[in-house]
C-alpha cells in the first residue's frame, strides 16, 4: 500500500492520529526534503524508518522506484515538506503511475494551505480555481491568465515572498482592480489576513509563503459588445493589442484578420 499523508503546514498539532499511525507502520517514507522530514518525524518519535528522497527534480525516476517497492509488498508513505502531497508538491506523477498499474494506494487527508486560505478569506467558496504558483516567465503567466480571466470562480494562488510584488502587479494588470485577500503564516501564532484591492499593494512582512485569494470575474457579456469594444476590454486589462485580437478571434470563432480589420485604427 502507498499512502499519501498530509503533514502540518505550520502548527504541528494539526497532524492527525491516522497520519501518525500510518507513518509509524511504514517501511519506507518518501520525503520532499529528508532533512525537513527528519525534524517532523523526530518530534513525533517516529524513528528507524528508511527515508527515500522524492522531489520535483527526481520525481519521474523515484516514482518508478516506489512502484517497484510497492510491488514487493512494502508499506510506503509519501509526504511533502508541509501540506498535502500532490498539491503544488510532488505526488501527482506517482498517483498516475499507481492508478495505471492498478496498485493499491490511498490518501490520509489533513492540512492544505489553499483550502485554509479560502476559508479564512470569506470569499465565495462554492466554486474556485487553484492556480498554484504563477509561472516565472511572463509568457507563462499570460498563457495561464488568458484561460481564467473571465471565470466567475474565486481564484487561489500560492505566492513566494520574492515574487509577491510582481505577482500582485501582474494580476492587477491582467484582471483589473479586484478584491483580494493575502494570508500568511496559516495555523501559526502570527497568522495574518490582509484584505485589499489588487491596485494597492499591501504592506506586509515579506518573509514566509503566502496564499493569495482573488475575487472572480463579475462576468462580461461579450455578445453585447462590438468587436472593437471586445478588443478594448482586453487591452484595458493589460493585454497587448495583438494578444487581445487573438483572444477575441478565438472567443468569437472568427478569423484573426477579420478582427484585425475592425480595429485598424485602435
Amino acid at each position: 500500500m502507498v499512502s499519501f499523508v498530509a503533514t502540518p503546514i505550520g502548527n504541528l498539532g494539526d497532524i492527525s492520529l491516522r497520519a501518525l499511525e500510518t507513518l509509524k507502520k511504514a517501511d519506507i517514507i518518501c520525503c520532499e526534503d529528508t532533512r525537513t522530514s527528519k525534524i517532523l518525524l523526530s518530534h513525533f518519535n517516529i524513528t528507524g524508518k528508511t527515508l527515500l528522497s522524492y522531489h520535483k527534480f527526481n520525481e519521474h525516476k523515484s516514482a518508478e522506484k516506489i512502484l517497484n517497492l510497492a510491488q514487493e509488498g512494502k508499506e510506503i508513505c509519501v509526504i511533502s515538506d508541509a501540506g498535502t502531497p500532490g498539491i503544488s508538491d510532488p505526488g501527482g506523477i506517482l498517483v498516475k503511475l499507481l492508478a495505471e498499474n492498478n496498485y493499491d494506494y490511498t490518501v490520509v487527508p489533513g492540512a492544505c494551505a489553499l483550502i485554509s486560505g479560502l476559508v479564512l478569506s470569506g470569499f465565495d467558496s462554492r466554486n474556485f480555481y487553484f492556480g498554484g504558483f504563477l509561472p516565472e516567465k511572463n509568457s507563462g503567466k499570460e498563457a495561464l491568465i488568458s484561460q481564467i480571466i473571465t471565470l466567475k470562480s474565486t481564484l487561489i494562488f500560492y505566492v513566494s515572498p520574492h515574487n509577491l510584488k510582481q505577482d500582485i502587479e501582474f494580476l492587477f494588470n491582467a484582471l483589473g482592480d479586484r478584491k483580494a485577500c493575502l494570508i500568511k503564516e496559516i495555523t501559526k501564532l502570527h497568522e495574518t489576513k490582509t484584505f485589499f484591492n489588487l491596485s494597492s499593494l499591501p504592506e506586509v512582512d515579506g518573509r514566509g509563503e503566502f496564499v493569495l485569494i482573488v475575487a472572480g470575474s463579475k462576468g462580461e457579456d461579450f455578445s453585447k459588445m462590438s468587436i472593437l469594444e471586445h478588443v478594448k476590454f482586453y487591452i484595458n486589462l493589460g493585454f497587448g493589442k495583438n494578444d487581445a485580437i487573438k483572444k477575441v478571434a478565438k472567443e468569437r470563432n472568427l478569423a484573426k484578420n477579420k478582427v484585425y480589420t475592425e480595429v485598424l485604427n485602435l
